[in-house]
């Protein structure tokens, strides 16, 4: 009779503890919907482990190339050495840049960390495997540097604005002078004028008369977000021949490198060439063109202060190769415009902005 009794209790606390959605106890199991029992207090409890197949896919962006290589087709080795020379100190032996070196004058990667590009990876949500973005995963050029493969670009200036592909790049010309300042002493005397502003490269056409030359500005994208050193330490420990998803969410910040950056350079160098009757070359890669306003263009060289050389890069098989897009030809003014990406409202309505702040501020 008392066994029966138990029998009845046990059914009836199995029945209530399904329902139960916050059950007081605990449970030692690792399989998905188990039950184990807790003898103390002879109660069952569940552990139901969360299904991947119900999580959304992730995106991210991670790297791209590192020290001239491909992200995707590096082996599970070469991506721990090269994560591990991060957190070596001043002992470790710097991979050479594969698009400033030669046989002749070998260079050493400069760029802290050596991410040429970043692109756009995925985490699926039902195997949890991780691949590059499907949606679309371009090249991101952060690193200048990576603009430089095999001189293609200065080929193509050369070849629109000098009719000359075999004009020779001279890096880092000095191009401003420095004035006196407002809190320079004044001193008698002549004195020594320095340079302060450099143009990135000159392309020039040797012994010509008179002397034929363009401009070129060469600007990557900056990424905001964690610093890279999160996603380095990722990639030492992961373990396996898969890829590891980016620690850390970070985004091509076109903002800060469109008006913040490049905006000015042109602004201060592009009037005095213009003057001179010289053209501004600026090299940027395709995402970069995309992320600008929409710009009039000249329909011819003679019209123009700026050309935009737009590149992009073809990724097959285990390498990425930069390939020419589109140039485009317009006044510094429609670069301005392209440049900023945006326009100021009416007055009405950016005042109404103004008083719904102050009544924001009375409320508090």
């Amino acid at each position: 009779m008392a066994l029966a009794a138990e029998e009845l209790l046990s059914t009836a606390i199995l029945a209530t503890a399904s329902s139960v959605s916050r059950a007081p106890w605990t449970t030692t199991s690792t399989h998905s919907n188990s039950i184990t029992y807790n003898f103390s207090d002879r109660l069952p409890t569940t552990m139901v482990k969360r299904d991947p197949r119900n999580q959304q896919t992730q995106y991210r962006f991670g790297i791209g190339e590192w020290y001239g290589k491909s992200f995707v087709h590096l082996s599970p080795e070469e991506r721990k050495r090269y994560a591990e020379l991060q957190f070596a100190g001043g002992q470790q032996s710097i991979p050479l840049c594969p698009f400033l070196s030669s046989q002749e004058n070998p260079v050493q990667c400069s760029k802290k960390g050596g991410v040429c590009s970043l692109r756009s990876y995925e985490r699926s949500g039902s195997d949890q495997e991780v691949a590059p973005d499907r949606r679309g995963s371009t090249i991101r050029t952060v690193c200048p540097i990576r603009f430089e493969e095999a001189n293609e670009i200065y080929r193509w200036i050369g070849e629109v604005i000098l009719d000359d592909p075999s004009a020779v790049a001279l890096g880092q010309v000095n191009f401003l002078e420095r004035v006196p300042l407002i809190g320079d002493p004044i001193a008698g005397g002549s004195r020594t004028l320095r340079e302060v502003g450099r143009i990135d490269n000159i392309l020039v056409v040797p012994d010509t008369k008179p002397l034929q030359w363009c401009a070129v500005e060469i600007q990557a994208v900056y990424f905001s977000g964690p610093n890279m050193h999160s996603h380095f330490e990722e990639i030492r420990t992961h373990n396996g021949p898969s890829l590891p998803f980016p620690k850390g969410t970070r985004r091509p910040d076109y903002r800060s490198s469109a008006p913040k950056r490049l905006m000015p350079q042109l602004q201060i160098k592009v009037p005095t060439l213009s003057r001179w009757g010289k053209k501004m070359a600026v090299l940027i890669d395709e995402d970069f063109f995309s992320a600008m306003g929409r710009m009039e263009a000249e329909s011819d060289l003679s019209n123009c202060d700026v050309a935009w050389f737009v590149v992009g890069y073809n990724d097959e098989n285990d390498t990425i190769h930069l390939q020419r897009r589109k140039v485009a030809f317009t006044t510094l003014e429609n670069s301005v415009d392209g440049l900023i990406a945006g326009r100021p409202p009416a007055q009405a309505k950016f005042e109404e902005k103004i008083r719904t702040r102050l009544q924001a501020l009375s409320k508090t």
